[in-house]
């Protein structure tokens, strides 16, 4: 059975806010800067529920008119978030090769954040809106960049606006109520996959009045694209600007460690989410000197490394996971090497965007008689 079409200001809204994705709420691209007027406000500790966009069936090379888009698949207009359609038809031209793809929806505007502060963000449901969605493999891009993607067959369609090169090959997958994806083969066979929703995009506004791309992740968060974060797990975000700015989007169902086509399985999600400020004090006690994101599931924590080199990104990890032993369990630094090599999983997070990323999950068990 599809999952049903969750249309702005329609079905469940768990959150106590709602905000949804509007040519006012977002840009598209680009981060929101140091004094970008919010589209929200929140106290710390309230819940707010967001419809976030995603940017596959919207994109210059797809004729930015989802309808058309995915009227190919087979899909009805009617089946087409509205959100979707307006922002792709009234948004401003874009610079379809400066600009990055990703819808943002934000930012909001936490009250009493300050720098200094640490912003927790605990992801609370990630609801699918649409039966369907997109991965992409676009032309000089992704872990193949070169060897793929590969001339199109039956179930992908090429960007017509790039006839002479394989150019941009879009994957149409559905969705079903019972978890799961499905992606066509020729032959009249399909791959059948878990769907697990997270946000690829989550983070809080960065100092400077110029906004950022949307494409490199950095200390503020953004696009990291760690698939751990999950419904049930917790960000933590160190705090840049009053305010905090908090901004969302990039939504997937599901992706591999490395996303290395280029994107995921992309489609849009309705996240409900707790928003909570721990102040620097409290935040040191919790989380020790925290100066880039960091996340936590019931079975871990997430140490992350951010670097344009893969190899650095690596080493990163490393040393935030070596201060997370030092700071949250008082390990010595040379103890903590030797149990992150024998015990804790490093894994690629993405190779595709302009900065890498490499994550750490250490074990909460092996420390539980410490705490």
């Amino acid at each position: 059975m599809s999952l049903p079409l969750l249309q702005p200001h329609e079905g469940p809204v768990p959150g106590r806010h709602y905000l949804a994705s509007t040519l006012e709420t977002v840009t598209w691209g680009w981060l929101p800067a140091e004094g970008t007027a919010p589209v929200a406000e929140m106290d710390s500790g309230e819940t707010i529920t967001v419809d976030t966009v995603s940017h596959e069936g919207i994109m210059e090379d797809q004729g930015r008119d989802p309808r058309s888009f995915f009227g190919r698949f087979g899909i009805d207009p009617a089946d087409v978030l509205r959100d979707a359609a307006v922002i792709a038809a009234g948004y401003p031209v874009r610079d379809a090769a400066g600009d990055g793809p990703h819808v943002t929806t934000g930012p909001i505007t936490v009250r009493g954040a300050r720098p200094g502060d640490v912003l927790r963000v605990d992801f609370l449901e990630l609801v699918p809106r649409a039966p369907y969605g997109v991965i992409s493999s676009r032309h000089g891009y992704g872990a193949l960049a070169g060897e793929l993607p590969p001339p199109p067959y039956p179930g992908f369609v090429p960007d017509p606006g790039d006839p002479e090169k394989a150019g941009s090959v879009f994957a149409f997958c559905r969705a079903s109520a019972d978890g799961t994806g499905s992606l066509p083969v020729p032959g009249g066979r399909e791959l059948r996959f878990p769907l697990t929703p997270f946000l690829g995009l989550v983070g809080v506004t960065p100092h400077g009045a110029v906004p950022l791309g949307s494409v490199p992740p950095g200390p503020f968060g953004g696009n990291m694209d760690v698939k751990d974060l999950v419904a049930g797990t917790s960000l933590y975000l160190p705090v840049q600007v009053d305010g905090a700015g908090l901004f969302l989007g990039d939504p997937h169902y599901a992706q591999g460690h490395g996303e290395v086509a280029l994107t995921a399985l992309e489609a849009p999600l309705r996240a409900t989410l707790r928003v909570t400020v721990l102040p620097s004090a409290e935040s040191r006690a919790l989380l020790g000197m925290l100066d880039r994101p960091f996340g936590e599931t019931s079975a871990h924590w997430i140490a992350l490394g951010l670097h344009r080199d893969l190899n650095e990104a690596f080493r990163e990890a490393v040393r935030e996971a070596l201060r997370v032993l030092t700071d949250l369990y008082q390990v010595p630094t040379d103890v903590g090497y030797a149990y992150l090599s024998a015990a804790a999983d490093f894994v690629v997070s993405q190779v595709v965007d302009d900065v890498k990323g490499v994550h750490c999950l250490i074990r909460k068990s092996d420390f539980g008689a410490w705490t």
